[in-house]
This record gives structure tokens, C-alpha cells and sequence, in this order.
């Protein structure tokens, strides 16, 4: 039966769909195991996520990946990732990279085991602990799948949790620019080497919301409970601490998406706000596009404003020489998912943020 260690591998789940005339039916579903409880498994197939009783599995299996890209692929873009969001504390163990950025996002606060720790494993995952323990931190890890499922099976056996598993997706920059029109109709997006107050606010409103729902899940031990579709919270903190301005700001190049709109009212005073934001980041020896933070008001969604951003910086890092795309979205997130997948984005790996036992 298949164990924490599958959790991320390509399986096949042949499950009972039910009985007819005393013979038992059968359906099988190819995909990612994304979840394992003690009750169900989570696959992510073609189709989008598929939850199976395990009392309905008759048979699982792990089967070879599909196009899985290479250790090194993965190195790479795991790398030009943690250039694109830089935590302002960081140090080596070995060739992990250990983060932290006053508990502003699980990225910049969580280490990195890419490479030789320069120790065995459990010696390496003791030195993780102590060294956020020395700075008042819970100990965390982003354990890229399958690369690192080693490790994933070790903390399993420590007890570690895991949050929602995130996918790293990718796309070539000609297909985003093949696939979405340029939208003379829309306010056409302001590109600044800086955020203006306004766009800080959004950004703080957005990871408020996210600290929030990572705070239950690490207190519960439990499932993912999306909420990507919620409105902006008025009381969210507007202001982000230094560490989050640092890893915003502290790459040499990147854009911070504005977009501006006349609200739909003609009463005085009233002028263009802004509706939307996003940043961009051109990393890794200027290859890749990195998109972050893109958020659009509710009152503004449904008009194609993510894609319009997106494009815009799509023809910047174009023209810095970049050639590829990537993001990182929970595999929970359908809207976001179901985005990316027309504009041709496509998983490249995955990783889930461990958390250790308090």
C-alpha cells in the first residue's frame, strides 16, 4: 500500500466504483499523490484533484513520472526562486540554504534542502531545528518533490506537518505572448522599478490573509482550506515589516505592476484607484520571469486584468533576455490553477512546506 513516501510520485489507483449483477466494477485514475490521510487519498490529474476513500482503493501503485525534469532543472529554478524572493537572514548549512525574514511568508522563512547538507541526514534536520530555535522561530522546510522526498520521508518519522502542496509551474514567454492578446480596451498597466504606498497595502492585505489560514492549518493539522477568492480585509495591516520590504525589493531587477481604473461613479473627487497589482523578477542569469503577488480588487475581477498584467511583464523580462516564466500556486487554488493553465503554464515540480512539532 502506498505510504508519506509516495506523496508526491505519479501513481495509478485502480478504486470500486460500485457492482453489477454480483461483479465488481472498477475505474482506474492516473495522477500525483498530493495528499495521504488515514482515510482518503489526493491525486491531481488531468482533470483537477480527485479524492478517493481508501476503503474504495483495490489497488495503488507508484508508476515512472511523466517528463519529470532532472535534478539539476529542478536545482536551478528552486535557485532562481530564492533569488527571486530573498530573505534578508540567511545562511549555509552545507549547500541548504537556511531563511528567515520576521515570519513574513513561509518562503523566506523556511529552509531550502537543495544539495549536500555536508552531514548526514538526521544531524542536518537537528541543525535546522536549533538554528531557527536560536531565533525565536518554528522550524520549517520547502522540501521539493520528488527530489527531496528522502528528507520528506524523514520528517514524516519526526512528525513534522505539511501544508498545502504547491505546484512550480513554468512556461515559455512566447507562449504567454502567443496566448494573451494585447487589450487596447483595458488601462494599460504602469511597470515601476518601486511600489507606491497603495501597492504595498495590497500586498500586506493579500499575505495577512495568507498568514491567517497557514496559522489554522499549522494549529489544526489539517487539509487546506483555500480562500484566494476572498475579499480584501479592510482591517488587514497596511503596513509590511522591514524583512517584507526587503525581499520585495531586494532584487536587481524587478517591476511592480500598477493598474488604474475610473471607478463607476461620477460623483467629485472621484478618479482613477488602483484595481490591481503584481510584481515580476527577472532571475537565475536573467532566464526567468518570476510572477508574485498578482491581486485584483473583487469589484474589478472577471475582466481579464491578471492576464493583461502578466502580459505587460511578459514583454519586459523579454526584453531583459529572459526566456521562461514561472510561478508557484497550491495545488488547491482551481481558479488560479485553471488561469495558468491557458496561458500555458505547466508543472514543473512540486514542494510542500514542512512544519515541525511544537
Amino acid at each position: 500500500m502506498l505510504g508519506r513516501r509516495d506523496v508526491g510520485h505519479r501513481i495509478v489507483v485502480r478504486r470500486i466504483v460500485g457492482n453489477q449483477s454480483g461483479r465488481t466494477l472498477f475505474s482506474d485514475a492516473l495522477g500525483e499523490l498530493v495528499d495521504l490521510t488515514e482515510t482518503h487519498l489526493t491525486l491531481a490529474t488531468a482533470n483537477g484533484p480527485l479524492r478517493v476513500p481508501l476503503g474504495e482503493v483495490h489497488r495503488a501503485k507508484r508508476v515512472p513520472p511523466a517528463r519529470r525534469p532532472n535534478a539539476t532543472a529542478v536545482v536551478e529554478l528552486e535557485l532562481a526562486s530564492d533569488e527571486a524572493w530573498p530573505a534578508p537572514v540567511r545562511e549555509r548549512l552545507g549547500d541548504w540554504l537556511l531563511r528567515t525574514a520576521e515570519g513574513w511568508s513561509g518562503r523566506a522563512n523556511s529552509a531550502l534542502p537543495v544539495g549536500d547538507p555536508d552531514r548526514p541526514l538526521d544531524e542536518a534536520i537537528d541543525a535546522v531545528q536549533r538554528w531557527y530555535a536560536e531565533r525565536g522561530r518554528p522550524a520549517m522546510v520547502n522540501v521539493p518533490l520528488p527530489l527531496a522526498a528522502p528528507l520528506g520521508a524523514a520528517l514524516d518519522e519526526r512528525g513534522w506537518t505539511a501544508r498545502p502542496l504547491v505546484l512550480v509551474q513554468t512556461a515559455p514567454l512566447t507562449t504567454i505572448l502567443e496566448t494573451v492578446p494585447a487589450r487596447p480596451d483595458l488601462p494599460a498597466p504602469e511597470l515601476a522599478e518601486t511600489a507606491s504606498p497603495e501597492w504595498f497595502a495590497l500586498a500586506a492585505q493579500r499575505k495577512a490573509r495568507q498568514t491567517r489560514r497557514y496559522a489554522r492549518l499549522d494549529a489544526d493539522g489539517a487539509g487546506p482550506a483555500v480562500d484566494a477568492e476572498r475579499p480584501a480585509d479592510p482591517g488587514a495591516p497596511a503596513e509590511l515589516p522591514a524583512a517584507a520590504r526587503h525581499i520585495l525589493t531586494a532584487v536587481r531587477q524587478v517591476r511592480f505592476v500598477h493598474l488604474y481604473a475610473t471607478p463607476p461613479t461620477d460623483g467629485p473627487g472621484d478618479g482613477p484607484e488602483l484595481v490591481a497589482v503584481a510584481r515580476g523578477t527577472v532571475t537565475g542569469q536573467d532566464r526567468w520571469l518570476g510572477l508574485s503577488l498578482i491581486e485584483v480588487v473583487p469589484a474589478a475581477r472577471r475582466r481579464g486584468l491578471a492576464q493583461h498584467m502578466i502580459r505587460a511583464l511578459a514583454e519586459w523580462a523579454a526584453g531583459l533576455g529572459a526566456s521562461r516564466a514561472f510561478l508557484q500556486v497550491e495545488e488547491h487554488n482551481e481558479a488560479a490553477v485553471s488561469l495558468y493553465r491557458r496561458l500555458g503554464f505547466t508543472t514543473h515540480h512540486t514542494y510542500q512546506t514542512r512544519v515541525a512539532p511544537q
